[in-house]
């Protein structure tokens, strides 16, 4: 079976994490997210994909190339325009002559997601739409059953009759790209999937899989660090670099080559550590944290549950918990990062204009590349930090940094 997997998208509610990084290549447990979920159809024996790319379409491509070090057959597929999930599954119709696996590109996917799906459709041969179940179904397409049949679909409704939504992993067969093709554009101007799915209702059965397992999509800066978590669950220790006497290690952890751990290090897994890193001396990271290459960790830091990307320096008294920090970022010296308000409720955030609530109790900072950041600052809950920006000695951050700011 043939993979097509959708990843054309400018991910701008991503932003500011995709300023300069295309939303495939974000890094997730040690690697791009997108390099994920073909490393998980190779291991199922899936091995021509067709990755349809769009947004910093050469940077994708340079990175998978024709998909060798993956051990499988890459072709690239160009959507120039984003006009929707229908629309982008159309561009397949020249490639795809028979039943094929289609996976929208900002999920999280295991072997036992793809695995399940497979013998699902393997016993119903006909078109089969993944489910998951959510506890905010009104934010999704919403999916009611008959038995094992799809019923109705409903994008985002104001009361859903479910809480089964649409997640994102489906076994087509050609007779999409006829439903496909009478689709016609939404309020919103872009042809739906879910309309070509009502379409191909009422002509034929349209079978749903229920996810047993948790779904996350890759849709908010902050749902990295869930799939981080996710995707780590079976680490194995590996250990390349250089390990002071001294230095604890717990759980599983891995070193990357010419990195130093210097005595007092604490390090408790699930944490990943890239290559010509220096941790410590005296420091802690805690499970859950993903440390890029070139990296340095310094005296009496303790990282949480964070993603720390090339280059970036946490160097000298400085807590970051729940946080994303982008490229080639430096805290100064005592700069702290708040992760949970003092009531202990949800954290909201502003995203493209509105109010979001998180759904989480706990969340640092959302960081831009290139931010730089003076001694003793303080960085509030919730707070989003735009690429380039400085934050000056003493400052308290809160709330929303547009790019570039100078904050005294």
């Amino acid at each position: 079976m043939k993979a097509l997997i959708l990843a054309a998208g400018e991910g701008t509610r991503m932003r500011p994490l995709t300023a300069n990084i295309p939303k495939p290549l974000l890094p997730v447990a040690g690697k791009p997210f997108l390099a994920h979920i073909i490393e998980t159809l190779e291991k199922l024996g899936v091995s021509d994909i067709y990755l349809l790319i769009g947004w910093k379409m050469r940077t994708v491509k340079e990175y998978f190339s024709d998909g060798q070090k993956f051990n499988v057959n890459i072709s690239y597929l160009f959507q120039e325009q984003r006009l929707g999930t229908a629309h982008a599954v159309g561009i397949a119709e020249s490639v795809m002559d028979s039943d094929f696996l289609c996976i929208n590109g900002d999920i999280v996917v295991t072997k036992s997601y793809i695995q399940g799906l497979i013998k699902f459709y393997n016993s119903h041969k006909g078109d089969t739409i993944s489910l998951a179940k959510v506890d905010r179904p009104e934010l999704f397409g919403v999916v009611e059953l008959d038995g094992e049949h799809v019923k109705k679909i409903t994008e985002k409704p104001k009361v859903p009759k479910s809480n089964l939504i649409n997640a994102g992993i489906y076994i087509f067969t050609p007779n999409i790209f006829d439903a496909i093709k009478k689709t016609t554009k939404s309020a919103r101007g872009e042809y739906e999937i879910t309309e070509s799915l009502k379409i191909l209702m009422n002509k034929m059965d349209i079978y749903g899989f229920v996810l047993d397992e948790p779904w996350v999509e890759i849709g908010r800066p902050w749902d990295l660090l869930r799939a981080n978590e996710i995707l780590m669950k079976e680490l194995e220790s590996d250990f390349q670099g250089d390990i002071h006497r001294n230095a604890e290690i717990a759980g599983p952890v891995q070193i990357g080559k010419d990195t130093v751990v210097r005595s007092g290090s604490y390090i408790i897994g699930p944490t990943i550590i890239g290559e010509d890193c220096t941790v410590g001396p005296n420091c802690i990271i805690r499970p859950s944290t993903v440390i890029g290459n070139r990296c340095k960790i310094g005296n009496a830091v303790e990282i949480k549950n964070s993603l720390i990307m090339d280059s970036s320096n946490a160097p000298h008294n400085n807590y970051v918990g729940d946080s994303v920090i982008g490229q080639r970022c430096n805290l100064g010296a005592g700069t702290k990062v708040a992760n949970l308000r003092l009531d202990e409720k949800n954290i909201h955030v502003v995203l493209r204009g509105d109010k979001v609530d998180t759904g989480l109790r706990k969340l640092g900072v959302i960081m831009g590349d290139d931010v730089k950041t003076g001694i003793n600052s303080s960085i509030d809950s919730g707070t989003i930090i735009g690429e380039s920006s400085f934050i000056g000695p003493n400052a308290l951050v809160i709330g929303n940094i547009a790019p570039k700011s100078r904050i005294h």
